[in-house]
């Protein structure tokens, strides 16, 4: 079998990646390997043939492979910057069953784009993303996959010295709304309209029947998003830096630096330590996303229209649809939580009241909603505030409109997470994986694989936890 694809680095011009060899690391050894994965993608027995170790760690290019690094712009907390894969590697493609899928080295050395960056990844962060990644995954919201993480014994230093590590990151692939930002401002002439006809021929090969590629991929794009960010919102996901550079035209999540999950609810909520206006928090995601779509039709204009003013005015006619959109996809999914199978105009009063007791109660937001259907400690104590019992009779009523009690339910479990990866169990396992012992990362990470399992015990955070508590970026 031909191992790898390149249709990115043989159909697109070459000002939109530089040809780069990953750079050997020292004493490679997998920590972790993805065999699901691998199955999934149908390369698993053609990759027991062969010394993953060598290529997945980048001290030998495999076979078939053709390795560059991505260039790309980003809007970096609103201010634009001329960008790229500054430590990643992009072998090539995975030809699977149901597309192609890019291979990339995360961690794989410096580039033309690092930046005066060292382009190494610790062992730390690439644990995380692993870990992160594949519980998104299993919560069924898209997301970028790790095949593996090899440990490196070379040193990486950030705020401490680390153990080095190579991440192989699995995607739909890494064209983002940067690399638009990127074709349009430093590309030559034609070097934006090749990449809009690649990436519909990649992803959305359908657009081609409309008449405008552009505005149709805009509004492709930006349904994407906006579902994207409603399945975050659900399961109390903080990205934490929603740059363009961040922004995939898959729809899938990527970048797990300083993402986190939220426990009390609160919609300001903020862990990243460089979002310090809380630019990011929890319940501005949805402003984010509308307005990283904003920059994305922005980049699109050469080519919606011709006339940059009318191609203005028909962009604006797609990106006016997304803040009612949004908030008619919110209300539905809320109103799927908490199992109200027959939803009307009344389930937005509903879920707000709930949104309220929450935060002024300071109530876990992931275990309220199972306990709201299993009973117990939370709903025990709520009971007893004038507010919450008025509210819960008005649910009570809601949940059973013209259904029964068993749909209700079955809707809850369906859109409720049992676990999730709680922040101070992520610390936990991840401290002891850089300490020697992965046992806890993987009993943990086989936890998180069944997140909707009813029979799941509810976690329980430490109180105040959250108090202090930050994520970093890798870099």
């Amino acid at each position: 079998m031909t191992w790898l694809k390149h249709s990115y680095a043989s159909k697109l011009p070459n000002t939109l990646f530089s040809s780069q060899e990953p750079e050997p690391v020292s004493n490679p050894s997998i920590a972790l390997f993805n065999e699901v994965l691998a199955n999934d993608l149908g390369v698993a027995d053609y990759l027991k043939e062969r010394d993953v170790l060598k290529f997945l760690s980048g001290n030998e290019i495999v076979e078939d492979s053709l390795p560059i690094a991505q260039a790309y712009g980003g809007h970096q907390f609103g201010h634009f910057n001329r960008l790229g894969d500054g430590r990643a590697v992009l072998l090539g493609e995975i030809k699977a069953r149901d597309g192609l899928y890019d291979l990339q080295l995360k961690g794989s050395g410096q580039t033309p784009y690092s930046r005066r960056g060292d382009g190494r990844a610790t062992f730390y962060s690439m644990l995380r993303e692993y870990l992160i990644s594949e519980a998104m995954h299993a919560l069924r919201i898209p997301t970028t996959r790790s095949l593996a993480v090899v440990q490196t014994t070379d040193k990486v230093y950030r705020e401490q010295v680390n153990e080095g590590a190579v991440l192989s990151r699995i995607a739909a692939s890494h064209i983002r709304v940067g690399t638009f930002e990127y074709a349009r401002y430093f590309g030559e002439e034609g070097d934006l309209e090749a990449l809009l006809q690649y990436t519909i021929q990649r992803h959305y090969p359908e657009l081609f029947d409309h008449q405008n590629h552009a505005l149709a991929l805009l509004e492709k794009v930006m349904t994407k998003q906006k579902d994207l960010i409603i399945d975050w919102l659900r399961v109390g996901f903080i990205h934490g830096v929603m740059n363009t550079d961040n922004v995939t035209i898959s729809g899938e999540t990527i970048d797990y630096g300083p993402c986190a999950f939220m426990n009390a609810y609160h919609p300001k909520t903020v862990f990243s330590s460089i979002d310090r206006e809380g630019r990011y928090a929890f319940a501005n995601q949805p402003n984010i996303g509308f307005w990283n779509m904003r920059v994305f039709a922005n980049a699109l204009l050469p080519l919606i229209d011709k006339n940059e003013e009318v191609g203005k005015v028909k962009a604006q006619e797609v990106l006016e649809d997304f803040p009612d959109d949004f908030s008619k996809a919110y209300f539905k999914m809320m109103g799927d939580k908490l199992g109200i199978v027959n939803q009307e105009e009344s389930i937005r009063d509903l879920v707000q009241e709930c949104m309220l007791i929450l935060v002024n109660q300071k109530i876990d937001y992931t275990n309220f909603f199972n306990e709201l259907r299993r009973g117990g400690e939370i709903i025990d104590k709520l009971q007893m505030e004038e507010a919450f019992t008025a509210w819960y009779a008005k649910w009570q009523v809601a949940r059973l409109r013209d259904t029964t009690l068993e749909a209700s339910e079955a809707l809850m479990i369906k859109n409720n997470p049992v676990v999730i990866p709680r922040n101070h169990m992520v610390e936990e396992v991840l401290n002891s994986a850089v300490y020697g012992n992965m046992k806890p990362f993987h009993e943990f990470l086989k936890e998180l694989s069944t997140p909707y399992d009813d029979t799941t015990a509810i976690q329980f955070v430490p109180l105040n936890y959250d108090a202090g508590y930050q994520t970093f970026c890798g870099t």
